[in-house]
């Protein structure tokens, strides 16, 4: 192992710690911290345009700013983006944009979220508490390299105008300056993997710098099919890598399907352990049955929700601001949370999102000192989201609308569709398709970053096209009634996010 990989973790982590005390502190007092970091994203911008439409300079209180600034989503601050995108100057923030990060939209096939310096601040209080939290109580990951997951480019981007440069070209760069320097040197695979365009190749690239590196201790991915559809390829591609890394005595005798013997001084997985990606938990466990795995927090492309510390999932409270909606549409600062209830995410952050609408919803499963701790149940509205491709019912409409020339059938029904092959979205028509429907479906819904992603990594397969012979909406009512709506209420949609529909509809795929 180089000596300079303990070296840099340990000067990756001193340079975490005031993050790490100021965010422990917080803690124990969250209503003041949040109270602190609205009054400074006012005060730094009172001069923004956004800034001077909402009189910042005369918000004293939250009651002030809850009357002056509505609550927000991506359509209302879409115009300020594109300002910025055309290069005007102090928009939504006085801070400069320095990228525009791409993430899905609702209606649209993607979001473009103002990346700032004071955002990147702001993702670096809660990534450095997390990692000095996670050596305190693991110290043996310092001991070692670590993989976080690069995302492939898998194909070309494509060109968009604007004065602000769109996407990083490495996901260090959300550490930025001497903190990206850090983290890259202690990083399993180079961030060049990045700009692969075929997944074989990806993934083949990936597994020979995971298995060069014999001190690796820390695994950070997203959703955890990432690392079993990148283990899976060990077996197939096995002789390859051993003749790629010119036979190394200690991988002789290895078997590529049982990982953990691969590498033995792993001790952390980091990944998401709620909501739908908890089905895929148990075979990541069984591959890894000694090695913790470790429930990421809440994070978004827009800003940070909770990060683990303990054996909780706190609120990130130094980061962004924050407020939330009940069941009832009430909407409230963190101070007013209650434990065991239901909400969904409000943030405000120095990227220039003020009071916006996250879409996901949380559960309060308790208070680490006195800040909620958060675990995610799903996104909020119609949203299908197994692997992280976050498919709406909007988007989902036009893409649909696009594959139809406009001319829907009667009945049209896109869903989740798991087999023993794996899980794709099927779409039900009671119409026969035309020729090549499925891949122009899966082509719109490509434009989706999200859905693309997933695709490319095998996540999900080619969508299948499902004939329905006979009652589709009829059946989708009947369907809809038992599961506790009301017959009444049940209205047409172009998107599902419960699966099994083949099995309920009469007719067959086509």
């Amino acid at each position: 192992m180089p000596l300079i990989t303990p070296i840099a973790n340990a000067l990756w982590m001193g340079s975490n710690l005031p993050f790490y005390w100021r965010f422990r502190r917080a803690l124990g007092d969250p209503r003041r911290a949040q109270f602190l970091k609205l009054r400074k994203l006012l005060r730094e911008n009172a001069d923004s345009a956004f800034g001077k439409a909402h009189d910042f300079g005369n918000i004293r209180d939250y009651r002030d700013f809850v009357r002056r600034v509505p609550l927000a989503d991506y359509d209302s601050l879409e115009p300020w983006i594109n300002r910025i995108r055309d290069g005007e100057q102090k928009v939504l923030t006085n801070d400069a944009v320095t990228h525009l990060i791409p993430t899905s939209g609702s209606t649209g096939a993607r979001k473009l979220i103002p990346f700032t310096a004071g955002l990147q601040r702001e993702f670096n209080a809660a990534i450095s508490a997390w990692l000095v939290d996670l050596a305190r109580q693991f110290p043996a990951v310092l001991g070692g390299r670590a993989y976080w997951s690069i995302t492939p480019a898998l194909g070309e981007i494509p060109s968009e105008k604007s004065a602000v440069p769109i996407g990083f070209g490495a996901d260090t760069a959300y550490l930025g300056g001497a903190r990206e320097m850090l983290a890259a040197s202690v990083m399993v695979a180079p961030s060049g993997l990045g700009g692969i365009k075929s997944v074989d190749e990806f993934r083949y690239q990936t597994l020979l710098c995971l298995l060069r590196c014999r001190d690796l201790r820390l695994i950070s991915i997203w959703h955890p099919s990432f690392l079993t559809l990148l283990l899976d390829e060990l077996p197939r591609v096995w002789k390859n890598l051993l003749t790629d890394l010119g036979l190394p005595r200690h991988l002789r005798a290895a078997d590529p399907a049982r990982p953990e013997e691969l590498w033995p001084t792993l001790r952390v997985i980091s990944c998401w352990c709620d909501g739908a990606a908890s089905l895929a938990l148990p075979d990541l466990r069984k591959r890894f049955p000694h090695v913790l795995i470790q429930p990421k927090g809440l994070i978004a492309t827009e800003g940070f929700v909770t990060l683990p510390f303990g054996e909780q999932r706190p609120l990130a409270v130094t980061s962004h601001f924050y407020e939330f909606i009940d069941s009832e549409g009430r909407v409230a600062p963190l101070d007013e949370l209650r434990d065991g209830i239901e909400y969904e995410v409000v943030i405000t952050t120095s990227g220039g999102l003020w009071r916006y609408r996250l879409g996901d919803r949380v559960l309060v499963d308790g208070f680490a000192a006195k800040t909620p701790s958060l675990r995610f149940l799903g996104r909020s509205g119609d949203v299908s989201d197994r692997f992280g491709e976050k498919l709406t019912e909007e988007f989902v409409v036009k893409s649909l609308l696009t594959v139809f020339d406009g001319r829907p059938p009667r009945f049209a029904l896109l869903a989740p569709d798991e087999g023993q092959d794996g899980c794709r979205y099927t779409l039900y028509i009671d119409i026969s398709p035309k020729p090549l429907w499925a891949e122009r479906i899966d082509q719109t819904l490509r434009l989706n970053p999200h859905y693309a992603y997933c695709r490319d990594l095998g996540q999900l397969l080619p969508p299948k096209i499902f004939l329905v012979s006979r009652d589709g909406f009829e059946t989708y009512c009947r369907k809809r009634a038992a599961n506790g709506a009301r017959l009444g209420d049940v209205k047409s949609s172009a998107l599902s996010r419960i699966s099994g529909w083949s099995s309920i509809f009469a007719g067959a795929y086509v």
